[in-house]
């Protein structure tokens, strides 16, 4: 079956997430704004679907079941380092913020996030020196997150080892991870 010139032209985009239906709703609104979207719900998947259809852009959640999104960053751009990759996560950290920038996302993004905000970040070049500096420091239970989040990226996502390192019992350490994190 041939491809007509208006589906030629549409930029490829890789969505990785293990919300199904958070996926489709999410397509939909993609497709909507001229993009060929190709949907993962784990690791491997999105990974074999890269490598066989190379992609534009990517929006990928950092938590894809208990795997990390930020291994797919690294695959991604790996591939083709010109990919313009949006993190997306309803478990923010520093940790993790830096850590995909560094690996080669463009830009991280907190959900709930809209098609809009995410096409916007996807295209975003520069960043904005007029964001806001917070007037309060990090309240302890948001640093006690961020602190958990630095020692788990230490140790390559590996619970038990952090557990290890932090003097914590995994199931306890796991049950933390699962919270979403305090805002501020």
């Amino acid at each position: 079956m041939a491809m007509t010139a208006q589906e030629i032209d549409k930029p490829r985009l890789l969505l990785v997430d293990d919300d199904e239906v958070f996926c489709n709703v999410l397509k939909a609104a993609l497709q909507k704004r001229n993009f060929e979207v190709l949907i993962a719900n784990d690791v491997n998947t999105g990974i074999e679907l890269a490598e066989l259809n190379l992609p534009e852009y990517a929006v990928i959640d950092l938590r894809i079941g208990h795997e990390s999104g930020l291994e797919l960053v690294k695959k991604l751009i790996s591939l083709d380092d010109n990919t313009r990759i949006v993190m997306l996560t309803g478990f923010a950290s520093i940790v993790t913020a830096v850590e995909s920038i560094k690996l080669g996302a463009v830009h991280y993004l907190t959900k709930p996030a809209n098609a809009d905000e995410i096409v916007t970040a996807l295209n975003k070049n520069e960043g904005d020196s007029t964001v806001g500096i917070s007037e309060s420091p990090l309240s302890i239970k948001r640093l006690e997150w961020e602190h958990l989040q630095k020692v788990l990226m230490q140790h390559d996502g590996n619970i038990s080892a952090a557990a290890r390192a932090l003097n914590m019992h995994r199931r306890t350490l796991q049950r933390k991870l699962d919270k979403k994190p305090v805002r501020e």
